[in-house]
């Protein structure tokens, strides 16, 4: 017996409503959504928010009976899975893809689904389920003739029968699924997990769910995703460059990153300049903006990337975990912060030739150049010691978020933590916990 068929405990009050009511792919999507805390997403939700920038623009195509371009779709979808609810929840998205194109233009945006369930079951039961289904013009609440007739007559006799649902339109709409599942299933087929609906409703739910919570696991890191946390001074920036180096993963330092959109005078950067010249940290719905698109970019996507600046705290790391670019290696780089402090209060830098020089391990030879020596306001004793407190108030949360981080002893030889991580790279990739 797979994960995905053993039983599993269903909630009492799930069970009778779900039995009562007998409602299909529409209820187990929202089910799962309650059952998981996510949030439900469906193609006419996206078009009837008025909070997103393009839905005019669909409800426009709509209104004049023109197909919503695949392209406004995924932007449409791109711009939801952005907001707080969807990033801090995550989601669950109902009736889309409807095509392989579709699902493509999902993933070259960064859109890549953990789970995705098809649900099939015989035409003849489909066509029935569809030519039984009624609307209640007051509530819009659905009722079927067969299997959920309201008691209520006063609703009985208000019931109409939505359009779109006449066996001609049912027949359209099943041979374009069967022509259009196929390719959805190539586009996800290690992710993707077909159910018989053509059985009682919770027992449809009860493998759908079982599904959903199933870890995925690799053999091997074929896109290593790896993030170095550790106090300053730790070596997170040369072992980041190591391993891009040797590798060819995208080396992303957040830092680096929020630096260059104050430079490059974007729109985000002069979100993020009065940050920098008050002393405060960036808001996180900035800063995860700006990291989710670097990391949605080809390059990322294809190579993998070892990430460090972030994240700074758990809060951060829930959310980015939630973003979809969740870490296959995490490793705890741990320094003393007297050491951390002699590192980088002790090095400075030569204005003429900018190289860098440090008073113990790599001292100028010259007088002049020890002369003109600059040390970097921010490598300040003081500095130095407030970030790493802060670091050691957080790295408690940090390393009970990252179960199966590897901790490393940062007070050796740069070059010996770096074989350490690499013999670790190597290794299966664990299993990544729901």
């Amino acid at each position: 017996m797979d994960a995905t068929s053993k039983p599993h405990n269903i909630p009492p009050v799930m069970a009778l409503y779900a039995e009562k009511h007998n409602i299909f792919q529409l209820m187990q999507a929202r089910w799962i959504c309650k059952h998981l805390s996510a949030t439900y997403l469906c193609p006419q939700e996206l078009v009837q928010s008025m909070l997103l920038r393009r839905a005019r623009e669909a409800m426009a195509s709509e209104s004049e009976d023109e197909k919503i371009p695949n392209e406004l779709w995924v932007a449409l979808l791109e711009e939801r899975l952005n907001d707080m609810d969807c990033v801090k929840l995550g989601w669950v998205l109902d009736g889309f893809p409807e095509t392989r194109k579709q699902a493509l233009l999902l993933q070259s945006v960064g859109i890549a689904p953990r789970h995705v369930v098809v649900l099939y079951a015989p035409d003849t039961v489909l066509v029935e389920r569809n030519l039984g289904k009624l609307l209640d013009p007051l509530t819009l609440e659905v009722y079927h003739t067969t299997f959920d007739w309201p008691i209520d007559f006063t609703v009985q006799k208000r019931l109409v029968r939505p359009e779109g649902i006449s066996e001609q339109a049912t027949a359209k709409r099943l041979l374009e699924s069967h022509r259009n599942i196929p390719g959805i299933i190539q586009t996800y087929q290690e992710s993707h997990k077909a159910i018989n609906a053509d059985q009682p409703c919770v027992d449809v739910f009860a493998q759908a769910l079982n599904f959903v919570l199933s870890c995925p696991c690799s053999d091997a890191p074929f896109t290593p995703r790896v993030l170095l946390l550790g106090p300053p001074g730790c070596g997170k920036n040369l072992q980041a460059a190591l391993l891009a180096q040797k590798y060819g993963i995208v080396n992303v330092f957040f830092g680096d990153l929020l630096r260059e959109k104050v430079a490059a005078n974007t729109a985000v950067g002069d979100l993020i300049k009065p940050f920098f010249e008050s002393g405060y940290p960036v808001s996180d719905s900035i800063a995860l903006s700006v990291l989710k698109n670097r990391l949605a970019q080809k390059d990322c996507l294809t190579y993998g990337w070892v990430l460090h600046g972030f994240p700074h705290d758990v809060d951060q790391a829930d959310l980015f975990k939630h973003m979809g670019f969740e870490p296959n290696r995490v490793f705890f780089l741990n320094l003393p912060t007297e050491v951390a402090m002699q590192r980088i209060s002790q090095r400075a830098t030569d204005p003429v030739s900018g190289e860098r020089y440090h008073t113990i391990f790599k001292p100028p030879t010259e007088e002049e150049v020890h002369r003109r020596l600059r040390r970097n306001p921010k490598d300040a004793p003081r500095k130095v010691e407030t970030k790493a407190d802060f670091y050691s108030r957080q790295v408690t949360g940090l390393e009970e978020y990252y179960e199966d981080g590897i901790f490393l002893n940062a007070d050796q030889d740069p070059y010996t933590i770096f074989e350490y991580i690499e013999s670790c790279l190597v290794k299966p990739l664990p299993v990544m916990r729901a």
